[in-house]
């Protein structure tokens, strides 16, 4: 295992990378080894890496953080390459550049600071902006799912992707407001969810959880976490480690059931990750318990509440055939045509 030398002290920068000092203890492997941060986002795990010795692959879907990586390229030319694109799209990625087996795969699941922070990305409702939630720029918005989806869509994905217990009222709402209107801003979305669920002194905001749905939908986030938990299972090399931040109990529990199938602890394979054919030996080890942000953290850092991690490392069995991830099914059709 390698023993990566960094420095701890807290660098001044906007994105705050979540559980920075865990995942560093994570990685193993030769000094000279490929880290590929899956999720480069704000460049925070990137320039970790680079700083302790590694050479990173990034990969990223956002063309905003392909202008961020200029930066760590023109600091670390011989170390530092990016990548735009998908989890789905890095498995193909490393094998066209003739990349080495990477020693660790890092994934932050989730939405940067940067995008929350930037109004006209409208993933937010903290001000108003655009109801767009793309992150990649491309294909249908959060607005054209909002105003075209059918009242039972709507309510299905607030209620499997939000975890959202008045998904059909707020469904219901939503169809009756938009018959008024469309709904093209976040503010406008977040007024018609409180109207059905007001918002309390204390807790999170009424809509917090059908934004974090639509979200979800719209960058078919969880079959991408698929694809890229094959990928890893598919590139790392022998001994090297799996690294997923996740910050919600849908990603949490995908990943965790992903390594127990691949350690053989389980048959119950997602959807999400549609695999041909049970493991005949272990795949992965390790990620059976998570591992929290310290309290210090949270308190300097309050995104990161929320955040868990899980870490696995990579044996040296054959890697499982794993088919494409299946489409979001026809309510996503209905938008992509739309779009």
């Amino acid at each position: 295992m390698m023993a990566f030398k960094w420095d701890r002290e807290p660098r001044r920068m906007t994105h705050v990378p979540v559980m920075l000092n865990e995942v560093l203890d994570a990685i193993g492997g030769p000094r000279a080894g490929i880290v590929v941060d899956a999720t480069f986002g704000g460049g925070g795990y990137s320039r970790a890496f680079l700083e302790a010795g590694a050479k990173v692959i990034a990969f990223d879907r956002d063309p905003e953080a392909e202008r961020r990586a200029l930066t760590l390229a023109c600091a670390f030319p011989t170390q530092f390459s990016f990548q735009r694109g998908r989890f789905s799209e890095i498995a193909r990625r490393l094998r066209a550049m003739g990349a080495p087996a990477p020693h660790a795969m890092v994934f932050d699941i989730g939405v940067s600071s940067f995008q929350i922070d930037e109004a006209e990305r409208g993933f937010s409702f903290q001000a108003d902006g655009p109801l767009d939630m793309r992150m990649g720029r491309g294909g249908p918005s959060a607005a054209d799912a909002v105003n075209h989806l059918s009242e039972a869509d709507l309510a299905d994905l607030f209620y499997h992707y939000g975890e959202e217990r008045n998904a059909r009222r707020i469904a219901k709402t939503i169809v009756a407001a938009r018959a008024l209107a469309p709904i093209a801003t976040t503010l406008q979305l977040a007024q018609v969810i409180e109207s059905v669920q007001p918002r309390k002194a204390i807790g999170p905001h009424p809509a917090t959880r059908c934004f974090q749905a639509l979200r979800i939908f719209v960058n078919q986030e969880l079959d991408e976490l698929g694809a890229g938990l094959a990928a890893a299972e598919a590139m790392l090399a022998p001994g090297g480690v799996l690294i997923v931040v996740s910050f919600h109990s849908l990603e949490d529990r995908m990943v965790k059931q992903f390594l127990a199938d691949a350690e053989g602890r389980s048959n119950s394979v997602s959807r999400h990750v549609p695999t041909i054919g049970p493991a005949a030996a272990p795949i992965f080890v390790g990620g059976r318990s998570a591992i929290a942000p310290s309290p210090a953290e949270i308190a300097a850092n309050p995104r990161a509440r929320s955040a868990k991690m899980r870490v696995a490392e990579r044996t040296q069995a054959p890697a499982r055939l794993h088919s494409a991830p299946k489409p979001e099914g026809p309510a996503l059709d209905l938008l992509r045509r739309r779009a």
